[in-house]
């Protein structure tokens, strides 16, 4: 099956905050501050991107979204981010209404919309495990006499870490949450034009049947100073500095080396 995935860096789109502006122009002065997108592109080097290009299945697309008044500058730097991963195109848009954009984006993207597809979202400042869409083909394969009962079936692998990314390395908490964003599949039917956009992350199995996998570290989300679900007051997460097996595993699991990210965040 096509595995098709979304990635937004930065748009600013009409919706899809928590954190609210009174009006476009103040969302897109947020979004484009520079110690803010100094901070994305980062973690996009250090933590999002590393993990697409080391994938054990190589057989995936994503869109990477981005507002068409992003500063040439950044949008330079950002296809120079992401030569080396062909998977990716970046797609520059208007502001527009959040949801309907992003489906009209991953179902522009179908090659065969009568044929099933997965998809996946990806966030510009976590990391998924480097075997995420080979085990995502496998989750699908192993149930596949219950997908075609259903439009959509999500698949879930609800074990990873909070981290936080800095100039002396990384410090994380290993951590089991259901339904998050990074290593997050869904099932589309054939003929079907519904998206993983069409839901609510947190509240997908509402609407769907959900397999859930915890069986090992799967994801890596990043506590940072721009995190949309973090602006307001939140309970923090307390996290401890990597050991160097804990290093080890970020870098075979994830593709994160600890090196660079000192070397970035320096």
């Amino acid at each position: 099956m096509q595995v098709i995935g979304l990635c937004r860096f930065s748009y600013p789109a009409l919706g899809g905050f928590q954190v609210e502006h009174d009006t476009i122009e103040d969302r897109i002065a947020f979004l484009y501050q520079e110690d803010r997108l100094e901070e994305r592109f980062q973690l996009m080097e250090t933590v999002a991107l590393p993990c697409l290009k080391a994938q054990t299945d190589q057989n995936f697309e994503m869109i990477l979204l981005i507002g068409d008044t992003l500063p040439k500058r950044h949008v330079e730097r950002l296809h120079d981010l992401t030569t080396d991963i062909p998977q990716i195109t970046i797609v520059a848009h208007p502001p527009e209404p959040h949801r309907p954009l992003m489906k009209k984006l991953l179902n522009g993207a179908r090659k065969d919309p009568k044929a099933p597809c997965l998809q996946f979202r990806h966030d510009d400042d976590d990391a998924i495990s480097v075997d995420f869409f080979e085990r995502l083909r496998a989750a699908a394969d192993d149930v596949a006499p219950l997908l075609p009962q259903h439009r959509t079936v999500a698949f879930d692998w609800n074990r990873g870490y909070i981290a936080e990314m800095s100039s002396a390395g990384i410090a994380a908490a290993d951590t089991v949450r259901n339904l998050y964003v990074a290593s997050l599949g869904m099932y589309v039917r054939g003929g079907c034009d519904l998206t993983i956009m069409n839901f609510r992350h947190g509240i997908m199995n509402q609407f769907m049947p959900t397999l859930s996998f915890t069986d090992t570290p799967m994801w890596v989300r990043t506590h940072n100073g721009y995190n949309d679900s973090r602006q307001k007051k939140v309970k923090p997460v307390p996290v401890t500095p990597l050991t160097s097996e804990e290093e080890a595993r970020f870098k075979s699991r994830f593709a994160i080396d600890v090196d660079q990210v000192r070397s970035v965040f320096a």
